[in-house]
This record gives C-alpha cells, structure tokens and sequence, in this order.
C-alpha cells in the first residue's frame, strides 16, 4: 500500500489541533504503542496523538484522509490480535483520554460514555446508581470503546449476551473525517440498515467511535455461585447442554481443569476453594431474591449430580466469590507467567460440540508434543486455548503453532464453528476468517471497508 510518509508539516497540524504535549514523535512513543496483549507482530506508530474530543478525531481524520495518511485508532492495548498495532506506521489515535462519563438517563436506563472509559470504572458507576451493565469480559481494564470494537462478550454472555446487545447508539468519526450519529436512545429501531450495528465488532476498521450510549438494566440483588468438580472435563461438559435445557439459565458457565487452576494458585499465592478434581464447572446465578436463586439452582445442582459430579460447592458469601472468582479472573495472566510465549485460539462453536473440541486439542498436545491450555465460556460455546511455547527454538516454535492452528480452526469448521467468540481478527487471524468465509463472503466484508473507507487508511491490514 503506497501511503504517505509523515514528515514536519504533518507533526505541525497534528500540534496545532492537540497542542505539543499530547504529539509524540521517535523514542517519546512508549513501547506499549508498537504491540498488544499477545499478537506477536511489534510495529511503533511514527506519530501518536492522544485526543480530547471528537472535534480534535474529525479533523486529524479529514487531514489523514485528504494527504493518504494510515491511521490506527488505539484504546488500553489489551487486544490479542493485533488489531491496535500500526502495521504500516502513521499516525495512531489514542482514544484512552477521551474518557468522561458524560450521561446517565435513569428513565430510559441508559449511559452515554467517551470511547475511553474503562469497562471497570463502567460497572461501578452504574451499579452505584443500582443499574447493570451486563456484557463481563475478563479484562476490566479494557475500554469501552475496545469492546465495542470487538463485540466482547464475556462470561455473563450466556444469560444476558454480548456488547451488541447493549449498545443504543453510538456517534463515529468516519475515515474522511465526517461525524455521523446512529442508533439513540430507542428501544427498537426497523429505520434501513442497522449501520450502528455494523460498527460494533468492525474492529476500528469502518470508522472511530467517539461516544456510545449503553443499554442498562436493574441491578439483580443477589448472586451465588456453584463450583462443581467432575471426574473429567468431557463428563463436566457434557452436561452443560443439559443445564441449558433445563431452563434454568445461569447467569454464567464456566469450565476450568485443574492444572489451570493450580497455574492460578501459584500465580496469585493463594488456594482455590477445591483443587482436588480434573475438571470444573464455576455456575453463577443471580435473582432479586436468595429464595429465587435456590430454586434456580437445586435444579441445576441435582443435574450435575446425576450426570457424574463429584460434589456441588456453594459459595454464597462474598469472600468465597471472590476467591472464586479472582482466580478465575487470573487465568489468563497464570498461564501467560507459565512460559516464555504463547498464542491464543478463541473459536466459538455450538454448545454441544464443546466437549468434542476440547478433546480434539488434548489430541493435539500429544500429537504434537506442545503444551496447551484452555479454559472457556462453556455456557456459550466460546473457548480460549492456549498453545505455550515453553523452550522451544524459534523456528520450532513457529512449525508447531501453524500446524496446531492449521488444525484447531480446521476442526472448528467441521463443527460448525467461527474464528472468534469475542477477541476479534485483527492481523493474526485473517488467514483463518478467509477460509472460514469464503471468497464470496470476503467479497462481501472487502466491499462494506471499501464504501467506508475507500483510500483504505483506517486500520489498514486489519480483518480484511
């Protein structure tokens, strides 16, 4: 791609909209900015900008656009995919100071929120005014605007959904600049496309969100959860389908095995509440009552029984949820401090073909003799492996991870899977949604960027 290279004059509009301290050029750029959470692609931005409005976005984006500018939009950096890294260089975005609470609209349960406002300082502000804002990724230091461009799910997907189902309306800079609003504070909306919900999940590549307005609900005023140890993970797995159709829907359903969690334990240096069994299921429920939620859950605790559970762990006071849940919280980092690096597969498939695919990549450790680890969202089918590079050489290391992939996103298809539950494509997984699509569905993905963004200068190199 033939892009403009900056140079002075494009420094000095980039200082005459922010001002000189917010403009950060060579070695000012911190080495945050060239990388995510895991993609292993390094690039640094030759300029970075930290922006305080959506005024200061339009017009760095009308520049960019007129001179053939790339530009990269950037929030905490907590992506997986490599989807916040500057592959061609540029200028990058960064939309972590564009971060107000600007409005809570308590009669049409809404929060209107900057791009930069952490999804951890989202829950405690609503839930301070007894609201919820359901959608639970793991990663609570990440923005909103970040989960609005992945669509992030998270644990309470299983009960309440994902981002989208929580976005009202959402005000976007487009890559020529121009500010348009869509979406709003209705409930329901049959007004054309849904072009609000073509920006959620387009992973910064259609346009910059500046402003979104969340759906919020009432705050459920209880919540227990069960862990559940099993035999094995195929028997804990197993009965999820069987919870489900139960219809007593928890609010989330995780499984965990027990090397996992004892990576938590050593990692947190503190015990899970169990760690004597191979494998878990960590049930949550939540009700406006005690009495509601123990009838939802004796149903489900005795279809655990019958289906092989060891036993059924009640935590109903608050430090055991916590100690509970901080370590499922920790997984993630527990394995990253296990090995010198490591690669994610975040495939989704139905939730009765879970048990079949955890399986398959067990098979796929010996076969290959690599170390993998997984633990996942067992309640709606999204799982997150992890194959570990431990001391292998480089080139061995690169071997393997292609194969192993090769073979997990291959096996996913047959199931009747996608490429991703939540952590997006970015630059790592585009080989993988090209065969999971097709030619004619990429056909369909490359037309939408092209209308948008027809010079290809926002978030170039990124999903399609």
């Amino acid at each position: 791609m033939n892009y403009k290279k900056i140079d002075k004059n494009d420094i000095d509009f980039l200082i005459s909209v922010c001002g000189e301290d917010r403009v950060f050029t060579g070695d000012e750029i911190n080495e945050d900015f060239s990388h995510d959470e895991l993609a292993g692609i390094k690039k640094y931005p030759d300029v970075l900008v930290e922006v305080k409005s959506t005024e200061e976005v339009s017009k760095i984006m009308k520049y960019a656009y007129e001179n053939n500018i790339p530009v990269t939009p950037r929030g905490q950096g907590t992506g997986l995919v490599g989807g916040a890294v500057p592959l061609y260089g540029g200028i990058m975005i960064n939309l972590s100071t564009m971060n107000r609470i600007l409005e809570l609209d308590e009669e049409n349960l809404t929060l209107t929120v900057e791009p930069g406002v952490l999804l951890m300082e989202i829950a405690k502000y609503v839930e301070d005014h007894d609201l919820f804002y359901p959608p639970d990724p793991g990663e609570k230091s990440a923005t909103i605007g970040g989960n609005i461009n992945t669509n992030a799910g998270g644990m309470r997907a299983v009960k309440y959904g994902v981002t989208r189902d929580y976005i009202r309306g959402l005000e976007v800079v487009l890559p020529n600049g121009e500010v348009i609003e869509v979406g709003g504070k209705v409930v329901k909306n049959s007004s054309g496309y849904s072009l609000k919900d073509l920006f959620v999940g387009s992973e910064g590549t259609l346009g910059i969100v500046t402003k979104a307005t969340l759906r919020l609900l009432p705050l459920p005023k209880k919540a227990i959860s069960l862990l559940i140890p099993f035999p094995n993970l195929e028997m804990a797995i197993e009965t999820v389908p069987k919870i489900i159709k139960s219809k007593a829907i928890p609010t989330a359903i995780e499984y965990m095995v027990r090397d996992v969690i004892l990576a938590s334990e050593e990692f947190l240096g503190k015990k899970f509440p169990d760690s004597s069994a191979d494998a878990y299921l960590l049930l949550t429920f939540d009700g406006n009552s005690k009495e509601e939620i123990e009838n939802t859950y004796e149903k489900v605790a005795h279809i655990c029984l019958d289906s092989g559970a060891i036993d059924v762990l009640i935590s109903n006071t608050q430090e055991r949820q916590e100690s509970i849940w901080s370590a499922r919280g920790a997984f993630l980092e527990a394995i990253k401090a296990s090995t010198s690096e490591m690669d994610e597969c975040d495939v989704v498939v139905p939730r009765n073909r879970v048990a079949e695919f955890v399986k398959y990549t067990d098979d796929l450790q010996d076969k290959f003799d690599i170390r993998i680890r997984s633990f996942g969202h067992a309640g709606d089918g999204n799982l997150h492996i992890y194959v570990l590079r431990d001391d292998l050489p480089e080139d061995v290391w690169k071997k393997k991870l292609n194969d192993v992939f090769d073979e997990m996103y291959t096996k996913a298809r047959e199931l009747g899977g996608k490429v991703s539950g939540e952590h997006g494509i970015g630059y790592a997984k585009r080989p993988y949604l090209q065969e999971s699509m097709g030619s004619k569905g990429m056909d369909l993905i490359k037309n939408i960027k092209l209308s948008f963004d027809p010079k290809n200068i926002l978030n170039p190199g990124k999903v399609c």
